[in-house]
């Protein structure tokens, strides 16, 4: 018969593959390796033993397009669940979900702002002779 016992602690690496943060432990690991994960302001060690009400601020995305989340730990999992149960492990706070949002517009609105199509022989031989004379 299985005892079922309460986590009260759970390695950071661990955490973030089960909250589906990242696919797999090595690339959490990368990632904290990489100083992308902090805890409460300060960077942590892969092997950091996280508590519910720590608060993790993770760094995700490409180095044009890092995009940073403040989570709340809610409940503690060793194991990868369903996107449904991972998203009960942590609450994002107000202002990390504003910040992004912020930033999502802010590349919308910088796409539009390029032409629909590539310019054709003649515009780009204007465009040559226009930053020749500057």
């Amino acid at each position: 018969m299985a005892e079922t016992t309460e986590l009260t602690r759970v390695r950071a690496d661990k955490w973030l593959w089960a909250a589906r943060f990242f696919k797999t432990r090595t690339l959490a690991k990368e990632a904290i390796e990489s100083g992308k994960v902090h805890m409460n302001g300060q960077k942590i060690k892969v092997s950091k033993e996280l508590q519910v009400g720590d608060t993790l601020s993770i760094r995700q995305g490409h180095a044009t397009r890092l995009e940073e989340k403040v989570v709340i730990i809610k409940a503690l999992s060793e194991n990868r669940g369903n996107a449904t149960i991972a998203a009960t492990l942590y609450e994002e706070t107000e202002e990390s979900m504003a910040t992004r949002a912020f930033f999502a517009e802010q590349r919308k609105l910088q796409n539009l702002a390029r032409p629909d199509t590539k310019p054709d022989k003649k515009q780009r031989r204007d465009l040559a002779k226009f930053k020749d004379r500057w």
